[in-house]
């Protein structure tokens, strides 16, 4: 469905406008679909991308700043994603050893179990969401979009 129609929006001012909005609309839209995906985990976006970040590392543990350099959503509060998981068992914590300022973070076996779960979940009914693009059109998507952030 087309992005007017689907906000019962006439017309843009131009078509960067509706790009902005398109890319607005169809995040929310895809961000939504993984929510309800993780409800069942009780672990939300945000979370999901932590463990999947620390299971990459794993078993090396990762910093708070580094978690929050390389998250998805950038705007999270990243301590207080990693408490939420910590409180779950997901995650553990320890002072670093070369900087007591500094938490290490590690995932925890029921994080990875937790997480190889929901990743099946999501990897199977998300790509069936977005296997509407052929494979050469996502390829293309993704070109487009790193192309505007550079």
């Amino acid at each position: 469905m087309d992005i007017e129609e689907e906000i019962k929006q006439k017309k843009f001012l131009n078509e960067y406008i509706k790009l902005d909005v398109n890319l607005m609309f169809t995040a929310s839209y895809l961000g939504n679909i993984k929510t309800e995906m993780l409800r069942p985990y009780q672990i939300s976006w945000q979370q999901f991308n932590i463990l999947r970040i620390l299971k990459g590392q794993y078993p090396q543990p990762a910093s708070i700043k580094s978690l929050t350099e390389r998250m998805v959503d950038r705007t999270s509060n990243t301590s207080r994603l990693v408490d939420k998981l910590f409180s779950k068992g997901l995650v553990d914590r320890c002072v670093n050893p070369s900087d007591r300022r500094k938490a290490d973070v590690f995932i925890t076996s029921k994080g990875l179990e937790i997480l190889d779960k929901c990743s099946v979940e999501i990897e199977t009914n998300l790509t069936a969401k977005i296997s509407s693009l052929t494979e050469e059109e996502a390829r293309s998507v993704n070109l487009l979009l790193n192309k505007l952030r550079d």
